[in-house]
């Protein structure tokens, strides 16, 4: 189980305006301290298991921050429509663009995802796998009228 990700920033107000443009929205609550961000989801009473935490922080050895290659953290989506609104808010928040959201044919049917790169470079996926809305194989829906 993963219990925390951490990604390093250089500019912490920067990389705050860009992940607080969605995961707040995932049920992230943020706080902040000397040490950087800390993005955490809520744990109920009795819940076993530690959720994963997100933490954004300057880098521990001075050295400037940089995205790992071929590294990428994922973030669930409720719909399809949220991972939507989220890429589109997560641009308008100092992101780029590393893939619209849509279904990739090499994933599974359901698999809707956008992918993103964060103001230091991360890269970064927002997806819902919602079995209640269509797949990538379905058929359109019949207007009703």
């Amino acid at each position: 189980m993963i219990a925390y990700v951490t990604v390093g920033a250089d500019d912490l107000a920067r990389a705050k305006r860009f992940y607080s443009a969605f995961l707040p929205a995932l049920g992230y609550a943020l706080t902040e301290g000397p040490e950087g961000l800390s993005f955490v989801l809520p744990k109920a009473t009795g819940q076993p298991a530690a959720l994963a935490d997100f933490y954004v922080k300057p880098t521990f050895d001075g050295a400037p921050a940089s995205a790992g290659n071929g590294s990428m953290i994922a973030f669930q989506a409720t719909s399809q429509a949220q991972v939507r609104a989220l890429h589109t808010a997560a641009l308008a928040a100092g992101g780029s663009d590393e893939g619209q959201p849509g279904f990739r044919a090499t994933y599974g049917p359901r698999f809707y995802v956008s992918y993103l790169r964060d103001p230091e470079g991360n890269k970064i996926a927002l997806f819902s796998e919602n079995p209640a809305e269509p797949g990538r194989d379905d058929p359109p829906p019949v207007p009703t009228g």
